[in-house]
């Protein structure tokens, strides 16, 4: 078949795309920028790809006209807190634009259960959506999916820092709503198992694990699981914001994409539909596997996509490629070399910088700089990164977004997502004499940014210097 994957770069579609690949489909890759598809370039040979963003008018001449199937992963709930169901309604309009000309014959949406009469606005939009696309000249299949567990995803990764992190916890009265997870693995068996069922078009259906557990249960068997010892105290007097909030300061998340978690978290997410488990022969595994079986892929290093690598777990929302041009006017700089004796042990060493091989001197400084740009708002350094050795264009890489991951051309080049009065970049430059060349390019905004600039001398001075000689010297 040929397939139009949406949301490729997503969590979901990161780990659907092999899926299909292996099955023999030809995929048309879409997303809003491909210079950060975060895929090996063997795999990127095997697809097309195509740039389009849905909250654009369309061009109608972008998507080739001959497509069998398409999956609709496009959401906004982590851009914004105000807005995002008017963003998702506009995408599924334009997505129908799309296709009205294709020769199109299944849409696959995943969605979230709405078996609730009074729903959060995040739900509320995910069933908009859905009715946006049953008007399109196409065949439905809705998943309707509860909590998705699995390595990387931003439930699972919640609960793993909530856990982790606070042997005592003081919550919100929503951690008593009920809810039925669903491991990652299931999600995806059951978005292959539709493709092309023709007793599965033009139907709506829940999926979910067999465990209803309130968040609280969630929590403590997470921390049975690990062996970590848990106490939770809840409280009724804590209002949605502060909920977002603590969930901002105590884990990885944005704080938009707290906020509209906290909104629905209040809302019961239980399945009343397995009609689906039925007509695909599909036995769904319990919470405590869904666990087990995430641990074995990050103890293995086998994460294959991460809800932080999204743009808009940082400051970005849009095109990063404005960025990708360090500019040199108007800009402060500090510039190091070294030569080398080891220029492939220097770009290894390049390549594992950040998440927990640290940055090589003065780590304890880094944390501390990313725990005062969490408290000011920023993304700190709990994003960490996926990969412990691989860097695509487009990760995040604890308070820095990856611009250009040239491992060929030996060049690295990093932009802040931190709070800073300016805007500043990292790069990692290899050249043909095997010298590295460490530059740190800070373009300030107004006299605050002047004034940080040269607060944050002395610390440079310190901490570049012997980032450079850490990375270029041998061990």
């Amino acid at each position: 078949m040929r397939i139009l994957l949406t949301g490729t770069n997503g969590y979901i579609g990161m780990r659907l795309l092999p899926i299909l690949l292996d099955s023999g489909h030809d995929i048309i890759c879409c997303v809003r920028d491909k210079s950060r598809l975060s895929i090996d370039s063997e795999i990127k040979e095997k697809v097309s790809i195509i740039e389009i963003d849905f909250l654009q008018p369309p061009n109608l001449s972008i998507i080739p006209k001959e497509i069998d199937v398409a999956y609709y992963l496009i959401h906004s709930m982590s851009s914004s807190t105000s807005d995002f169901d008017k963003k998702e309604e506009i995408s599924a309009q334009n997505f129908n634009r799309y296709l009205q000309n294709t020769t199109i014959k299944q849409v696959i949406y995943l969605s979230g259960i709405v078996n609730e009469q009074n729903l959060s606005k995040h739900l509320w939009s995910r069933k908009n959506v859905e009715e946006t696309l049953y008007k399109g000249n196409y065949n439905l299949t809705v998943l309707r999916s509860g909590v998705i567990v699995g390595s990387g995803s931003s439930s699972f990764e919640i609960i793993r820092d909530l856990c982790e992190k606070l042997p005592i916890m003081i919550t919100p009265k929503w951690v008593n709503t009920k809810t039925q997870p669903i491991a990652i693995r299931d999600v995806l068996n059951f978005m292959t198992g539709v493709l092309g069922n023709k007793k599965c078009y033009n139907e709506s259906y829940d999926i979910s694990g067999p465990n209803v557990l309130t968040y609280k249960q969630m929590l403590y068997q997470y921390a049975k699981a690990r062996d970590i010892k848990l106490l939770i105290i809840t409280l009724p007097i804590m209002t949605p914001r502060l909920s977002s909030y603590w969930l901002y300061f105590v884990t990885s998340t944005s704080y938009k994409l707290a906020l509209n978690l906290v909104d629905s978290m209040s809302i019961p997410v239980i399945a009343n539909d397995q009609r689906l488990q039925q007509i695909l022969d599909i036995k769904p595994m319990t919470y405590l596997k869904a666990l087990e079986l995430a641990f074995i892929k990050i103890e293995q290093n086998q994460v294959v996509s991460s809800w932080k690598d999204s743009m808009v777990s940082g400051r970005f929302d849009k095109n990063i490629q404005k960025h990708v041009t360090v500019p040199k006017r108007g800009c402060f700089k500090d510039q190091k070399k070294i030569m080398l004796t080891n220029p492939e042990e220097a770009l290894k060493k390049i390549w594992m910088i950040g998440g927990k091989t640290g940055w090589y001197y003065g780590n304890w400084l880094w944390k501390i700089r990313g725990y005062v740009d969490k408290f000011f708002g920023g993304v700190g350094l709990r994003r960490g990164r996926t990969h412990p050795d691989k860097i695509f264009s487009g990760d995040a890489l604890d308070f820095w977004r990856v611009l250009v991951a040239d491992k060929d051309n030996r060049r690295l080049l990093l932009f802040a997502e931190m709070k800073v009065p300016g805007e500043a970049w990292l790069e990692f430059d290899i050249d043909k004499n095997n010298i590295l060349h460490q530059t740190a390019t800070f373009r300030p905004k107004g006299i605050w940014g002047r004034i940080y600039w040269y607060l944050m001398v002395p610390f440079h001075y310190f901490i570049f210097g012997r980032m450079i000689r850490k990375i270029g010297l041998p061990n």
